[in-house]
This record gives C-alpha cells, structure tokens and sequence, in this order.
C-alpha cells in the first residue's frame, strides 16, 4: 500500500499539548489504533504512514478541533467516541455532542456529554420520571444526575433535592463511625456533595439543607413517606436488598424525578443476599416510563487508569 505523510498545523503550544495529551499518551493511542505514526515538533503534527492509516488519524484529529482548537483537555473517551463516530458514520451527531454544553460550574468550565452513551443518559432523565444507570466506576453515573438534580433545584423546576444511598460501605457499619447520624453518614454521600459544590457555593449549602430544599439520609429514612416535586438520586444502589429498592421507588410522588444508579460489579452486601439494583433491572425493563441505560469501560471519564483497572477486573471476572 501506497506510503503517504500530512501535517496538521495546531494554532497554539497550548493547543498541541491537549491534542498530545499528557507525556503525549493520546498520540501514542492514536498510533496504536490508526497504525500511523503521529510526531508533534512545535506546533505541527506530522502524520505518516499507510494511506488509509493516515487518512483516519487525520479524520480523528480533525474530528477532535473543537477541543484542541479550545485548548481543552482530551481524554480517552474523547478518543474513543470519535472513532466510534468515524466507524458507525455519526460524525454529524458528534459535532453535536461537542457543541452540546450541558452546564457550566461556578469556574466557568463547561460541562457536556463525553460519550454518546453519557448524552443517551442525561436525555433519559430529562424526558423519564425515573431512569436507572448501570455502570464501573468513573463513568459519570452519579455526577451528571447531580449536575441535572442542581439545575432543577436552582431554575426552580423542583422543590427539593433528596441524596439517598445504602448505608453499606465495603463491610463498614454506620454504628461504628463516630458522630451523629448526619456526621456518621455525611463521609457516604461524599461524591454527592463533591458534584454538588461545582455548582452551589459550598457555604450555601448548609442552609439549604436546614431549609430542606436539599436533603441528605440513609435509604431506610424513606419508607413511609411521599416523595412529591423532588429530584431524588438513589446512589450506590447496587448494594440495596430487593425490598429496599422497591421500597424507595414507590415513595415516588408527583412533579417528582428519580435517578437509581450503581455498580453490579461491587456489591458490598453479603454473598447469600441478592442484590435490589440486579433484581430491579430484570423486572421493571420493559415498564412503560422506566429508562435503563448502561455504561461500559470505554465510558470511564476519570484517569486512564481507572479504565485500565476497570478492564482488568472484567478480564479476570470473565
């Protein structure tokens, strides 16, 4: 096959260092996946290789401007949803998922889908009363429900933001931590309120939770109530009972929300009990109004190593 070379002319240093990635990680990705040979001197990427190699690095990269040309940072996801965009011919739908700003927080960063799965699921909660999201860690599974729960709360389309998760922690009991109820159980929903603090001033937050207006419990201080114009995030609900998880979902009341995620993968319950989040997903998939959606590793938003772990524990799973 015929050997060809292109050159990319980067506008920025700054620019060429977010399409190189960190100790230039995403062009080795790119080799490894094009199976050309991409090298960065200055501001100018230099691609070559086999004509059809060099023809998708050259469709990635470019696919990639409206991040490099920001100089934003890159991540795998990034990489990997173009060239799925490239593969199933869903470039047009891509430059939309780029463009598509889901929230900004109070730095100004602009948060948006990374993936087509992460778009599919922010739409799943904003057109299903309640919408189930299955998925590893670092997916964004519980982040983009808060940043969609803040927003509700702050344009006033809800009256209340309810946090909930199962007080089960990797064999920890809440009896043993030292505090109160709100001090024993504040260390779980960390995540929650790390996500929260994006987008609320971390001072205003207390007096939320004092008005109400923003409500954080363990999943056993639902039962017996009526969860009415609220948006409620049912986190970690891997390690729900059956009964736990059918309990929460029917506390649902009008004008109400509720996103119900976790991680089948690391379930702390006991090995004899079921999980409520496996059990939910094989009797209510087919309800009328209930969204499942599902994230894989290739949707892993954190560090490039949280996927590579997470792909080495379904290697070994399998």
């Amino acid at each position: 096959m015929t050997e060809t070379s292109q050159t990319v002319q980067l506008p920025t240093n700054e620019s060429a260092m977010a399409l190189a990635g960190l100790g230039d990680e995403n062009l080795k990705f790119l080799s490894r996946y094009t199976g050309a040979n991409l090298v960065l001197r200055g501001q100018e990427l230099q691609i070559y290789g086999k004509e059809k190699s060099v023809k998708l690095a050259i469709q990635v990269v470019l696919s990639l401007q409206p991040y490099w040309q920001e100089a934003k940072t890159i991540s795998h996801p990034d990489l990997m949803t173009a060239f799925q965009a490239i593969d199933t011919g869903k470039t047009e739908e891509y430059k939309n998922l780029q463009q598509s700003v889901l929230a900004r927080t109070r730095r100004g960063e602009i948060i948006y889908a990374k993936t087509f799965r992460q778009r599919q699921y922010i739409k799943a909660i904003q057109t299903h009363d309640i919408t189930f999201c299955i998925g590893p860690a670092g997916t964004g599974k519980t982040f983009l429900a808060t940043v969609l729960a803040a927003q509700a709360l702050l344009n006033n389309q809800c009256e209340r933001l309810i946090l909930t998760r199962p007080a089960v922690e990797a064999g920890e009991k809440l009896g043993f931590l030292p505090g109160d109820l709100q001090q024993k159980f504040d260390p779980f929903l960390r995540p929650l309120y790390d996500a929260l603090d994006e987008f609320i001033d971390p001072q205003r937050i207390p007096t939320l939770i004092e008005r109400g207006e923003i409500e954080v419990a363990p999943l056993a201080y639902m039962r017996g109530r009526t969860l009415s114009n609220a948006f409620v995030i049912v986190d970690e609900a891997q390690n729900t009972t059956p009964a736990q998880l059918k309990m929460v979902l029917t506390r649902l009341g009008f004008g109400s929300k509720m996103v119900v995620t976790g991680d089948i993968t690391q379930t702390d319950l006991p090995h004899h009990q079921d999980s409520g989040l496996v059990i939910a997903k094989k009797i209510l998939k087919s309800v009328e109004g209930i969204a499942f959606c599902q994230f894989f590793q290739v949707d892993v938003v954190r560090h490039p190593l949280v996927q590579k772990i997470v792909e080495a524990y379904e290697r070994f799973d399998t």
